[in-house]
């Protein structure tokens, strides 16, 4: 099948997947390059591959491709200088493993923190993401880009974190909230199996009401500045409550 003009209904369509309120609607979301083509394939994800005329499809034993022009290409890319391969993905939920290793973000606004703590939360063996209902959107193509493919492996939900942390508290699980004020440095807590790492809004933090539910307030020694990046923050705490190999 070949694909040559941009104003294809079809393309339109998926074109409009660069917008939030059209990801939602369908559940569907692009991707692009080999790399994260390659994770969303082995997921089972991929609804539909398109690659540009010219092209050799590396993922040709795994998917047909959809011959595209470079008209075509550019309108569904948001690459500066484009992309040859672009896959059409259905938002399918990993389901969780056990639940006992969570991370939890509360208004983490930049979508590329987002996804960069996502991918940190499955390099250190963590079973689920939970986000509040205002972090940024977990498709986005800049945090579909951060995870480096992150995305298909861990079972990532957005909820109402009061309810989902009461929730953990009762299976046993003990909530750590990131805090600058009233908090035992991250090397006294004691290291759990069972343990949820909440992390907040880059410039506010953790709300009030989702840190007090916290059993415990871990602070990050540092010299010099007084905080970190979120997403750097999330690397060291999750570091500290990996999962051993």
């Amino acid at each position: 099948m070949e694909i040559n003009s941009p104003t294809n209904e079809r393309i339109k369509n998926w074109a409009k997947l660069q917008q939030k309120k059209y990801r939602d609607q369908s559940g569907q979301f692009l991707i692009e390059g080999e790399h994260l083509i390659g994770e969303a394939l082995q997921a089972g994800v991929v609804e539909h591959l398109l690659m540009e005329a010219g092209r050799i499809n590396p993922f040709a034993s795994q998917s047909e491709a959809i011959v595209c022009s470079e008209a075509v290409m550019r309108k569904l890319s948001t690459n500066v200088s484009g992309a040859w391969l672009i896959a059409v993905c259905s938002q399918k939920s990993v389901p969780a493993q056990s639940g006992f290793r969570t991370v939890v973000l509360d208004g983490v606004q930049d979508p590329g923190n987002v996804g960069t703590i996502i991918r940190t939360a499955v390099a250190f063996g963590f079973d689920q993401v939970l986000l509040s209902p205002d972090c940024a959107d977990v498709y986005n193509e800049k945090c579909v880009r951060s995870t480096q493919g992150a995305l298909f492996h861990i079972a990532i939900q957005r909820t109402e974190l009061l309810e989902a942390l009461g929730a953990l508290k009762e299976a046993g699980v003990m909530v750590i909230g990131t805090a600058l004020h009233k908090a035992q440095p991250l090397a006294q807590l004691p290291v759990v199996e069972k343990v949820a790492i909440v992390l907040g809004n880059e410039g506010q933090g953790i709300r009030t009401e989702t840190l007090e539910i916290c059993d415990q307030r871990a602070l990050i020694e540092m010299f010099s500045f007084e905080s970190l990046n979120v997403a750097v923050a999330a690397g060291i705490c999750l570091y500290r409550y990996r999962r051993e190999a």
